[in-house]
């Protein structure tokens, strides 16, 4: 049988690159074939399910420290995840970021090295953002914008927040305060006021704009187009067509919950293999009860328990799809 697992990352203990290898790995174990593709939603790992970083630069971090960030640039294609260089992660967490000041200027600097380096395409993967700073710092920390007019931006959202809502969606687990984030509100209100003076744009009912903190709506005024991230993602890696030869198709995340099925990687594979008539299954961390029943679903917490499955998550993710392959291909 032919098997293809199209899977997201564990964030915190596992890669999508390393889940897709542990189910192809309980394919061989039954005799199937396996083709493992890691996806992403447009968020994190967007870079990891591109090809991987083939490139490393030095850039302005979220608080201002530098950070070495990795990228990808081939055949005129740069690929930027802009958590690796403007990321919550990197500012320590809600705990130790500056709501206020963090800023998306490592994106900006990082979108003018590719253009230094004739990119004529650039893809940068929106998620993971420890600013709220609609992208300001980034767009002045690209020299000379007028050079993205001769290139396509690509712009990878997982949300659909619009511009002005994005510090009273995204700012509390950014660590801002009830203060902090009607602060931030205004300011992404004057904002979008000035991309509307000085290019010709308007942020403020653009479906994704308000993606890591409104740089979706500010990369939009420099002429990016805002994308679906997990359908940019399925379209360069052909996942249409490995799904549509397939016999079974096994996803997989850390959290099933409702936000799994909006946008996100599971609910954007089930969908395709809706439409090719192939049956599909979930793996995962743990699942919301709510959701549970809307696939064939093992989760590791059920099937290992609670420390086993954060101890040993590969382990458990090969034993888990060992069992839903079985029950759906019969044995």
């Amino acid at each position: 049988m032919r098997v293809v697992a199209a899977v997201d990352k564990f964030r915190g203990t596992a890669t999508a690159a390393q889940v897709a290898a542990a189910i192809g790995h309980a394919c061989w174990e039954l005799g199937h074939d396996c083709t493992e593709v890691a996806v992403a939603d447009g968020g994190e790992g967007i870079l990891e399910a591109l090809g991987g970083p083939n490139r490393t630069i030095t850039v302005t971090g979220p608080l201002g420290d530098p950070v070495e960030a990795g990228w990808r640039l081939h055949r005129r294609v740069a690929v930027i995840e802009m958590a690796l260089t403007s990321g919550l992660q990197l500012a320590g967490g809600a705990e130790g970021n500056d709501p206020m000041a963090a800023s998306t200027t490592g994106v900006g600097e990082l979108i003018d090295r590719a253009l230094d380096l004739g990119a004529e395409r650039i893809v940068v993967g929106l998620g993971g953002s420890a600013t709220t700073d609609g992208g300001l710092g980034a767009i002045r920390a690209i020299t000379a914008p007028h050079r993205l007019r001769g290139v396509e931006l690509l712009v990878a959202c997982d949300v659909t927040t619009i511009f002005t809502d994005a510090a009273r969606v995204f700012g509390p687990q950014k660590g801002a305060s009830p203060a902090q984030v009607e602060l931030l509100t205004r300011r992404l209100e004057r904002l979008a006021g000035v991309f509307q003076e000085q290019y010709g744009v308007d942020v403020l009912q653009l479906p994704g704009s308000g993606a890591a903190g409104g740089l979706a709506g500010g990369l939009a005024a420099l002429g990016g187009r805002l994308v679906p991230g997990f359908d940019l993602v399925a379209d360069e890696l052909d996942l249409d067509e490995s799904i549509a030869a397939a016999d079974l198709v096994i996803t997989a995340e850390g959290h099933l919950d409702a936000q799994s099925f909006a946008g996100k990687v599971v609910g954007g594979v089930a969908g395709i293999a809706a439409d090719h008539g192939v049956s599909v299954g979930v793996v995962c961390g743990i699942a919301d009860e709510d959701v549970v029943d809307r696939l064939p679903t093992r989760s590791l917490v059920v099937d290992h328990g609670e420390e086993r499955a954060f101890a040993e998550p590969l382990m458990c993710i090969e034993q888990s799809a060992t069992t839903l392959i079985a029950e759906l291909l019969g044995g």
